[in-house]
């Protein structure tokens, strides 16, 4: 220790050591500096950076060492040898240049392996530049003391490594730089003790003046302290420019600089919005680039932001342009500011689109229909011309729905969606207002040519895609269509118009087109009213029941009497049950009136005597009711009618509809002890399956053949099929409507058991029914012929 301190104070000149020691404490800080700055880099940065922290840490070490060396006071004069002198310097820069490379993993070991090789290169490169002595003497080491100093060295790099690279403070910082110029300074003046140079007279001398070692000096100093400060600058502006640019790159609005007309500078962004490179934009005018909406430049002062489109793309993207001036370098310049709002507005659109179109099918909603509707209306009443609405409702789609599900239910209607796209022209509006009705508004023909000439085509085209016979999840159209200004002048008018033709196009048999008259007007509006008043009929006690006898065709007797339904309004008069009823079936007005109907045939039946039966009709509408059977249990036990003595008269078409269910009720229905007609046998929808499938009590021919029995041979026939297929299965034949000695000779001679018709009896009050039910006989000039 006292040699090495005598080396320093004795030995060496001391302005020049501290000059020497000030270089080294200025290059660590740098060369530590700048591995942070590296650290916080990318990694094609960070290769960069660590490459300018090797070159300035190297440099610095040896500057320290070659100006200590000029600071040697010894007897013998020294010169250094120049390309030994340049290998030491390489050296350094090499071997830091690896330290950092090892010392970059952050880990404890890593900082170990980056003090070792600091300390072999500050070693070798001080032993180099020993070598490069050129003086008139031989060098010799002692290698015990270099050795130590190695070790100490090793310990302080190593701090120093791990001061740095694990944590990042500026204690941490001043800490490494310390105890790296004390790593430096101690193997330095270490090896120095430990060097000995012996006068050999052989050598060549080296100068004596020192004029050149002082003008080395102050040139080495001075080109260090130059790299130095350089080095720290640029390190301290790349990070304040690169955070800067980083920064302006972090927002999500394109950002361009824009000076005399051209853009200067720009941000990532801008560049990706407009889909071009940096390099493609600098120096261009940006009119060329972007178009505002309003037509001015885009570097016009506004008051607000600017929508603007870009020229360089053919995507459809929708911008926003906001102009601010600045001062940029040195100069007024204006920044373009530029926000995307494609994905907004594209989301508007489809927001729009989903609040104007039907979810299902995409075809406009009544929203968008009722727009387009009184914008038509609009222009048609300025110009005169004409147009038709088609109101359009599916047939059969419950049933689809019901049966095949809601799955198969939606897919039919994308089809008829798809079908009314192809039939309809450009000008034309089909939507779908609401589960399976659609409405299409037709503009830009003659009319009413048009509508029925697109009419005939809907159907034409459901006729041959929707096949029942071959696709059982096939649907019908019905279509309704009314004509402006004819028709109406409004658009509520014209959609009532619609609906009521479609109204009477479903009433006149489905699948067919009907044109709005006023004559249908009427006749909707009398329905309707008919509809009111007969929802009030029971409790305004208009209804009543009257009673239709059935005879005996053998023996003659009475064997019972069918309720027939009577609606006498206060205003109206008698109204025939050929209108009400259908009525109440199509609004299901007749679920309660039938309740009533069938309690108060049980109550008057139960008055008469035991052998008489009544016959109550019972629609299909009820049947989709889950209280039928209960209801009519409860009739009986209210009137104490024997079930027996109660028949339920049904239509084939109670079956058609939810088959199994039907059939599951007549079946429970058979179990009270009631008996099960089936009425209007013959027409419609008669299947000898529904024979096969419920053990009927009886058949009733309908009242259709009857009347043609006598004019045609068909008739007669078919009646002659029906008596002989119930006498097959062993069941009694009843003949209604016969009305004429001819008709009533015929059913009695073809086999008919049970007659019934005007000709028999007329339909009787309940007074007249009691006083009678104790006549059974037919009377005998009505069994004549």
């Amino acid at each position: 220790m006292f040699r090495v301190l005598e080396c320093v104070v004795v030995q060496h000149d001391r302005s020049t050591v501290l000059l020497a020691a000030g270089i080294c404490v200025v290059g660590m800080l740098a060369f530590f500096l700048i591995h942070r700055r590296a650290i916080e880099c990318n990694e094609r940065r960070r290769r960069v950076w660590l490459l300018v922290a090797s070159a300035t840490g190297g440099l610095s070490i040896w500057s320290t060492h070659f100006v200590a060396m000029l600071a040697y006071q010894g007897t013998i004069a020294i010169e250094f040898e120049r390309v030994l002198t340049l290998v030491s310097a390489l050296t350094a820069v090499a071997g830091f240049w690896l330290a950092l490379q090892i010392a970059d993993r952050s880990k404890t070991v890593s900082s170990l392996a980056a003090g070792m090789v600091a300390t072999v290169t500050v070693a070798a490169m001080h032993l180099i530049g020993t070598e490069a002595i050129r003086a008139a003497a031989t060098t010799r080491y002692e290698m015990t003391p270099i050795l130590i100093g190695s070790v100490v060295s090793f310990s302080l790099f190593t701090a120093a490594f791990a001061s740095t690279t694990l944590r990042r403070s500026t204690l941490r910082l001043i800490c490494a730089v310390a105890a790296s110029v004390a790593a430096i300074c101690i193997l330095h003046f270490t090896a120095m003790s430990a060097t000995e140079l012996i006068p050999d007279p052989t050598l060549p001398e080296a100068s004596l003046d020192g004029g050149g070692r002082i003008w080395l000096t102050g040139a080495v100093s001075i080109v260090m302290s130059v790299i130095v400060l350089t080095t720290v600058a640029a390190s301290f502006i790349d990070r304040y420019l690169t955070d800067l640019r980083g920064f302006a790159n972090a927002t999500l609005e394109g950002l361009a600089v824009v000076r005399d007309g051209r853009v200067i500078e720009t941000n990532a962004r801008f560049a990706e919005l407009l889909l071009l490179r940096d390099r493609d934009i600098l120096g261009r005018d940006p009119d060329d680039l972007l178009a505002a909406a309003d037509g001015l430049p885009l570097t016009a002062q506004r008051n607000s932001a600017v929508a603007a489109t870009p020229k360089v793309t053919d995507r459809e993207v929708f911008l926003e342009v906001a102009v601010h001036t600045i001062e940029y370098r040195g100069r007024s310049c204006q920044v373009l500011a530029v926000r995307d709002l494609t994905e907004k507005r594209i989301a508007e659109r489809r927001i729009e689109h989903m609040a104007r179109h039907d979810a299902l099918t995409d075809l406009p909603n009544r929203t968008l229909f009722n727009d387009r509707l009184d914008g038509a209306l609009r222009t048609a009443a300025l110009s005169g011309d004409v147009l038709a609405v088609l109101a359009l409702d599916l047939d059969r789609f419950k049933a689809v729905n019901d049966v095949f599900g809601h799955a198969e239910g939606d897919r039919v209607l994308i089809r008829v969606a798809d079908i009314l796209r192809r039939c309809v022209g450009p000008a034309d509006t089909p939507s779908r207002i609401g589960g399976d009705e659609f409405i299409i508004l037709q503009t830009g023909v003659e009319q009413p040519a048009g509508a029925n000439l697109l009419a005939e085509r809907i159907l034409e085209t459901f006729r041959t895609e929707m096949n029942v016979a071959l696709d059982p999840t096939a649907v019908g159209v019905s279509i309704g269509c009314a004509v402006y200004p004819d028709d109406g002048e409004t658009p509520d008018d014209l959609r009532n118009a619609a609906d009521m033709a479609l109204y009477n196009a479903k009433f006149s048999g489905r699948g067919t087109a009907a044109f709005y008259s006023a004559a249908m007007d009427a006749e909707l509006r009398e329905r309707r009213e008919i509809e009111s008043e007969l929802r009030y009929a029971v409790l305004r006690s208009q209804l009543s029941m009257v009673f239709q006898p059935l005879f005996d065709a053998t023996s003659g007797l009475c064997s019972g009497y069918e309720a027939l339904m009577r609606w006498k309004h206060p205003q109206w008069g008698n109204v025939s049950p050929s209108v009400f009823i259908p009525v109440a079936e199509e609004t299901g007005i007749i679920v309660p009136i039938g309740e009533w109907a069938m309690r108060e045939a049980c109550r008057v039946a139960s008055t008469w005597d035991d052998g008489l039966a009544v016959a109550v009709n019972v629609s299909a509408i009820q049947f989709r009711f889950p209280n039928l059977v209960d209801m009519i249990a409860s009739a009986l036990d209210e009137s104490g009618l024997e079930p027996h003595r109660l028949e339920l008269e049904i239509t084939e078409t109670s079956l058609l509809k939810d088959r199994d269910t039907t059939l599951a009720t007549l079946l429970r229905l058979k179990a009270l002890g009631v008996h099960v007609v089936m009425d209007d046998f013959g027409t419609g929808y008669s299947s000898l399956s529904n024979l096969h499938s419920f053990p009927f009590d009886k058949i009733k021919i309908d009242r259709s053949f009857i009347s043609e029995m006598e004019e045609s041979d068909s008739a007669r026939a078919i009646v002659k099929a029906i008596i002989g297929l119930g006498k097959s299965l062993d069941l009694p034949v009843v003949a209604e409507g016969i009305e004429t000695f001819g008709q009533h000779r015929m059913v009695v001679e073809d086999g008919c058991e049970q007659l019934q018709g005007f000709l028999l009896g007329k339909p009787k009050s309940e007074g007249e029914v009691e006083i009678l039910s104790g006549i059974r006989n037919l009377p005998t000039y009505r069994r004549r012929g």
